[in-house]
């Protein structure tokens, strides 16, 4: 093998989640230039994991890095396993046994918890699975969402919960020629909601929006933006913040803001309403969400590092639908390291290490979320999963002094299990149906959104 001891046996690596870090480990892997042989498993039939099913329909720009991915799919050294799961349709110390190193790199799956009385309520739901719905992920395609109410809340300051409101706050008309679900779209065509309040923990200074999507509102048809310009009243600490370097975009926010208060109300059929300092501290209904009761917080703290604080003073609103955008949390794998508190598995620097001791498992290394937590942005990816190849690179003397059956071994167990398993070829199949579906209305595609459907598409 080149650059690994002369040995003709190919390093056999299997990466689990082919999502942006899993398609950016392969690229590094081939770029090594080391005799390589790739597999990457994906639970879904469709790779390229948030950007296709996380990336807002009406954001066609982010989902460019596909064209970069399909490019590594092209590579000899790759091969795609999809709607294969590890822990169900193998295990992962089979993949051990099969594959001379495992590169886990499935994200971050789930959001954190309020962790307030009232919050499993109908009604009360998450941005995941509000995401997922409307971007036809196969997992949420049967959820309901009562569009009914003319109040949604959304909890969180950060990309995905302008997503969420962007999309409650936007006409079928902005929507029908986006890659948005059609059960979505219909549903959304019939919505009454009217009020969609945005709600942060900090104020506007500390928001997490970048200043393009925050922009946007203000271009959103028939949708009014605001803040309430007292909101707007900042205090000192946060004054220096917005003065200093590291605080450029929040700055940039501040002055959008700026905007959203001075907008004039001339009658549009919804306002998307901004508004901080406060957190939840439970869900009231009877039998479904009714009402928010809110406490009010009080920023301090030295710069880039306020807390807020409850008041105890509270306030209420009455809504019938929120979700909340706070974060993520990895899912564990069975017989994977995982670090409840953190989500992520245990690593240094890429290896994965034990739960107690902390010690280095030979041949397991993470990528992306999923080793360091939900942070930074797609292209953030390929520098995590760079460092994680690099170690095990400096591991693959070690790797290879064992035999490894690598991908026949893999498809033994698979074929064992009865597992109907997809390539990459056959994935280009459901691409070409889902494109040609969405071309008569206008759509870059219609997705296929159960998983039946996508398996029958993949025969051709």
């Amino acid at each position: 093998m080149s650059k690994s001891g002369g040995s003709s046996v190919p390093l056999s690596v299997a990466i689990v989640g082919s999502g942006p870090s899993g398609f950016y480990s392969t690229e590094a892997l081939i770029k090594s230039g080391i005799n390589v042989e790739i597999d990457l498993i994906d639970r879904l039939p469709a790779p390229y994991g948030l950007v296709r099913s996380g990336v807002a329909p009406d954001h066609p720009k982010l989902k460019q890095a596909i064209e970069v991915y399909k490019k590594i799919a092209q590579s000899n050294e790759f091969n795609f396993v999809g709607n294969v799961t590890v822990g169900r349709d193998i295990e992962a110390e089979e993949l051990q046994r099969t594959h001379h190193a495992v590169i886990y790199t499935c994200g971050a799956e789930t959001d954190r918890k309020l962790g307030i009385p009232g919050e499993e309520l109908a009604g009360s739901h998450t941005a995941t699975e509000f995401v997922g719905w409307y971007n036809g992920h196969p997992d949420y395609r049967n959820l309901n969402f009562d569009l009914s109410h003319e109040t949604a809340v959304v909890i969180g300051q950060g990309n995905v919960a302008a997503d969420v409101a962007r999309i409650l706050a936007k006409s079928v008309d902005e929507l029908k020629h986006t890659d948005i679900a059609q059960h979505a779209l219909d549903a959304l065509a019939s919505s009454q909601v009217r009020k969609i309040y945005v709600v942060g923990r900090r104020g506007p200074a500390q928001a997490k929006f970048t200043s393009k999507e925050l922009k946007e509102f203000l271009e959103i048809g028939n949708c009014r933006p605001y803040i309430d310009p007292v909101e707007l009243e900042l205090n000192s600490t946060s004054l220096q913040e917005l003065d200093a370097k590291e605080g450029r975009g929040n700055k940039r926010n501040i002055e959008i803001f700026r905007k959203f208060a001075e907008s004039e109300d001339t009658g549009k059929q919804r306002t998307c309403i901004s508004t901080f300092l406060k957190s939840p501290i439970r869900l009231q209904g009877v039998d479904r969400l009714q009402k928010v009761v809110f406490e009010e917080n009080d920023l301090s703290g030295e710069p880039f590092k306020q807390s807020a604080k409850g008041t105890g003073r509270t306030m209420e609103l009455e809504c019938g639908l929120l979700f909340r955008s706070i974060g993520y949390n990895g899912v564990p794998i069975p017989g994977v390291p995982f670090n409840d508190r953190w989500g992520t598995i245990p690593n240094r620097a890429g290896r994965i290490t034990s739960e107690q001791e902390g010690a280095v498992l030979p041949g397991l290394y993470t990528a992306g979320w999923i080793k360091r937590g939900p942070s930074g942005i797609i292209g953030t990816n390929r520098a995590c999963a760079v460092e994680s190849v690099n170690a095990l690179l400096e591991d693959v003397d070690q790797l290879v002094a064992e035999d490894k059956p690598g991908r026949n071994g893999l498809y033994a167990i698979l074929e064992r299990n009865g597992v109907q398993h997809i390539n990459f070829a056959q994935w280009e199949k459901i691409d070409a149906a889902e494109i040609a579906a969405g071309s008569p209305k206008g759509k870059p595609r219609e997705k296929f959104t159960y998983y039946n459907e996508m398996l029958a598409a993949a025969k051709g």
